[in-house]
């Protein structure tokens, strides 16, 4: 089985005594976001193949990553130069980047991956900019990682919403920008990929299969994985999420592109919901609820390892 705590929210900066305490009882609950189900998955170390962790600060789980020595993880960090004006409650990215480099020391080059996304365009933050902070970040970070996951802003409705100002990027920003963000990669020896953006900068060098892959799982784990075709997969991309345990509307960055949050009103309503000792991330599991076990085997493939 693969956990997934990063879709919808950032437990690693926000819940990571929850996600703890979590993994000290052995199981989670998860509520799904669309009907109210209520799943209940084991947190064993034995079945659980990987636990995978999207963050803009890994820093509070950080402190106690010992906790999870039992598990394989794999860790993407979003780290992005962006101000206060756009993502409120993140630290600033040269905080972010020394995270980044303990965790990479830590858990080792495989298991964790950065993130430059959304990229978006204004009279600040314009293509210069990005171009700029991207080779400061890659020179600090290429010891650290292999790659670099880059997206464009996705102009959904809950984003149109909260950043109204905002445009979509033109093919021709996106083009120099891909062509420049390549070119210093290669300086760094870092591998640019794409995820849900098509194949528009594979002509530079760019990979556009996904970030998730099970490529991915597999070099993080170190074992080769024999998952049932179709599962885990949920996008055109060759991505596989796992088990989502998190819950929209609910973290606290604050950033104006998120389309995980609808507004803040809300997620500051479902914080006061937040027990860290409740099975669920966002309130309490009731009498009279129907908890569905998810009895889901590890998918290792015990015939072959690649290391």
């Amino acid at each position: 089985m693969i956990i997934n705590t990063g879709s919808r929210t950032d437990i690693p900066a926000f819940f990571s005594k929850w996600f703890l305490n979590r993994v000290d009882e052995g199981f989670v609950c998860t509520r799904n976001p669309y009907n109210d189900d209520i799943y209940r998955y084991p947190l064993d170390s034995k079945i659980i193949d990987c636990l995978c962790f999207c963050t803009k600060n890994p820093k509070p789980l950080l402190r106690n990553i010992d906790f999870l020595n039992e598990y394989d993880q794999f860790w993407f960090v979003t780290i992005t130069p962006y101000g206060k004006d756009i993502e409120v409650n993140v630290p600033n990215y040269k905080q972010v980047i020394k995270s980044f480099q303990e965790l990479s020391e830590t858990l080792g080059i495989n298991k964790v991956s950065w993130r430059y996304d959304p990229i978006f365009i204004s009279e600040k933050y314009d293509i210069e900019f990005h171009i700029d902070k991207f080779e400061e970040m890659a020179s600090q970070l290429s010891d650290f990682t292999n790659d670099c996951t880059i997206s464009f802003i996705d102009l959904y409705q809950k984003v149109l919403r909260n950043f109204p100002e905002v445009d979509e990027v033109t093919t021709d920003e996106r083009l120099i920008i891909g062509q420049n963000f390549a070119n210093i990669a290669r300086k760094y020896d870092i591998q640019m990929k794409t995820c849900v953006e098509g194949t528009l900068l594979d002509q530079f060098g760019f990979d556009s299969s996904g970030c998730m892959t099970q490529q991915v799982i597999e070099n993080a784990i170190g074992n080769n994985l024999k998952i049932p075709k179709g599962k885990y997969r949920i996008r055109e991309c060759e991505c596989i999420f796992g088990r989502d345990i998190g819950a929209y509307n609910t973290c606290m960055h604050g950033c104006k592109y998120c389309y995980a949050n609808s507004n803040m009103q809300l997620v500051k309503r479902n914080q006061k919901l937040h027990n860290p000792d409740s099975p669920l991330l966002i309130g309490e599991v009731n009498d009279g609820d129907d908890v569905k076990e998810v009895n889901e085997p590890s998918y290792i493939d015990t015939q072959t390892r690649l290391f």
